[in-house]
């Protein structure tokens, strides 16, 4: 049997979606040991492998006041060496048990990821048990974290991204400990491996950590061997750090950073916003996808398929835990700063004055609930959804309910949020770049206070 022809003109209509299939959620179980540390462990037996992860509640944050990205330094040096094992061994064991480590730290947490084979499962707990409770933090490796940390910093002065994001958040959190996502060349070089040190031990603590274990397992067994690395984990908890007062934003300013030579701009908005753990957290989600969370939102429609000012704008709400910011950005040519900025402030005002359509919020819900369906398909992914739920101290349910929320969500529910949250009005703006190139542009959104690429002020522009 032959297919009819198609010439090159016919186009064929799209299938219509099929209905929404259910999402498998693994069996979970959740215990807190005698310690204080909680444990979730979830069954998925799709692969043979084992992922887990160590979430300290502590992260840069806490010392940002004195000593910014300690927490980065001390995640980095704490996977070199414990008590009973040196950094050659470490990988060793993690080779022979067909494994991978992580250390990261971010604003509000520290983490430490392993995978490998389920097989050796209790190997791999006690590994990261291990460098959780006995890490050495080796001078050497300190010495040379501190030197990759100074070469990092220099890269850092010279991307208009870091920059922007930088300035942003002083803007916007001022003196509290949010304000500060990096140190000075001179913090760096002042930092000790004591430092590190004193930071391990006070905030690599039981009560305060989250372990997550996601994989081919039995969950009792894990708990077992969960208890058996981590149950006798003694530390006393951390101390509570003084929260400061944020700075009163009115009015709409805008922040230059002088980047001599720059050949583009990096343009950013931003306003505070809320919380993952707000009631409205949802409705903000689903409002900044129609406006620029999302490839087909209207903000990519506007200056990158109509106007080509740019490759990749995009929106983001970033929830940290004490505060949350909304931010729209896009690097951009330098003779279209103006027409960028305009644009981003027409499709948010435009997002304040009218409610969205039926087909665009359909549309937007569908990607929402659809890329939150795939996250959850891998134990990576699955990991991350629950760290969510358990570090943020969510709804038990908020996994298994996430989509018929986002489904539940109305054109009104997006017009009230944006009116609320899309803070036009006070918006701040930042931009990167030649000051003699792009200053005039600038100024046309209101008085120009312009910085070097260390923060110091320059002067303004009127």
């Amino acid at each position: 049997m032959s297919l009819p022809a198609i010439s090159d003109k016919t186009i064929l209509p799209l299938p219509p979606l099929g209905p929404e299939r259910p999402v498998s959620w693994a069996r979970r179980t959740v215990r807190t040991l005698s310690n204080g540390l909680q444990v979730v462990v979830a069954e998925s037996k799709f692969i043979p492998k084992l992922t887990a992860q160590l979430f300290m509640r502590s992260g840069n944050a806490v010392v940002a006041h004195r000593s910014p990205g300690l927490a980065d330094m001390t995640a980095a040096v704490v996977r070199t060496g414990t008590a009973s094992r040196s950094s050659r061994r470490i990988e060793e064991d993690l080779r022979r048990m067909g494994g991978d480590m992580s250390t990261t730290a971010g604003a509000d947490s520290s983490a430490m990821g392993i995978s490998g084979l389920a097989e050796f499962s209790q190997g791999l707990l006690d590994l990261m048990a291990d460098l959780a409770r006995h890490a050495t933090l080796p001078v050497a490796e300190f010495e040379r974290e501190q030197s990759q940390r100074l070469e990092d910093l220099r890269i850092d002065r010279a991307t208009p991204g870091f920059l922007g994001s930088e300035r942003l958040r002083r803007v916007l959190f001022g003196a509290h400990p949010y304000g500060t996502i990096a140190p000075t060349e001179e913090q760096v070089k002042s930092y000790t491996r004591d430092a590190l040190a004193e930071f391990y031990r006070t905030y690599y603590v039981p009560a305060e950590s989250l372990l997550l274990v996601v994989g081919d397992l039995d969950s009792n067994k894990t708990l077992d061997e969960v208890e058996k690395a981590f149950g006798s984990w003694k530390a006393p908890m951390p101390p509570v750090t003084a929260r400061p007062e944020l700075p009163e934003i009115s009015g709409r300013r805008v922040h230059l950073v002088h980047l001599p030579g720059a050949v583009q701009t990096d343009v950013t908005v931003g306003n505070r916003a809320i919380t993952r753990t707000d009631p409205n957290w949802l409705r903000l989600v689903l409002t900044n996808s129609i406006y620029g969370g999302a490839f087909h939102s209207r903000l990519v429609m506007n200056i990158r398929e109509q106007k080509g000012y740019t490759y990749s704008p995009r929106s983001s709400a970033v929830p940290l835990r004490q505060h949350g910011y909304f931010t729209v950005h896009a690097a951009v040519r330098n003779d279209v700063v103006a027409a960028s900025l305009s644009e981003m402030f027409y499709e948010l005002d435009r997002m304040r004055a009218l409610p969205v359509g039926a087909g665009e919020l359909d549309d937007a819900r569908n990607y929402l609930t659809g890329v939150f369906s795939l996250s959850a398909a891998t134990q990576d992914g699955l990991l991350g959804q629950l760290s969510t739920v358990y570090l943020e101290r969510l709804a038990d349910d908020y996994l298994e309910t996430y989509r018929q929320r986002v489904r539940a969500l109305t054109a009104e529910d997006v017009l009230a949020t944006a009116r609320r949250y899309l803070d036009s009005k006070n918006a701040q703006i930042v931009v990167v770049g030649d000051q003699s190139v792009i200053g005039e542009q600038a100024a046309l959104f209101g008085e120009v206070e312009v910085y070097d690429v260390n923060g110091n002020r320059l002067g303004s522009i009127s």
